[in-house]
């Protein structure tokens, strides 16, 4: 959506460009950092820009969809938060190609990184990842596990087929 890095801004603008590309995308599960700490102005703009599609200014902006979404719920990743998560999602096939993704960022996370002073070089990186991920995998009998935080009470229909361990 082309919003700048660090400069993000909560304006009608973006608020409405948020809610139309919401409305074109029709994501059932958005997931987003965590409520607090750093990415607060991330999450205060996606709620805003919710609230905004589900109101007639989307419409005004010329769309002619319905107001509602196909979005059901909202999940916040734990991982850099000091929480307690909602549950834990075995990411064990997926691991590599994670790193892969987040190390592409070679301006934070490269040999020679522009933020040299601030951020870990790439193997520092790279165990402290797979550390925290192997605790959460352990914590539900995997490999690798990310952690996710939900605001709302989750129902359970079936407690047979709840994942995890418990003895």
């Amino acid at each position: 959506m082309h919003f700048p890095d660090a400069r993000l801004e909560n304006t009608i603008s973006a608020r409405m460009s948020l809610a139309l590309k919401i409305r074109e995308m029709k994501p059932r599960v958005v997931v987003l950092p965590y409520w607090h700490g750093r990415f607060i102005r991330t999450i205060t703009l996606f709620g805003d820009g919710l609230r905004s599609l589900l109101s007639r200014r989307a419409e005004e902006a010329g769309t002619n969809t319905p107001k509602r979404t196909a979005l059901t719920r909202s999940i916040y990743s734990s991982i850099y938060a000091n929480v307690t998560p909602s549950f834990v999602v075995d990411i064990s096939a997926q691991f590599e190609r994670r790193m892969a993704a987040l190390l592409s960022y070679k301006s934070q996370y490269g040999v020679a990184s522009e933020g040299g002073a601030l951020f870990p070089d790439e193997q520092e990186i790279r165990e402290r990842l797979g550390a925290v991920a192997r605790f959460y995998g352990n914590l539900v009998s995997a490999k690798y596990g990310e952690p996710f935080v939900m605001k709302e009470t989750m129902l359970v229909e079936d407690v047979i087929t709840l994942g995890g361990r418990s003895i």
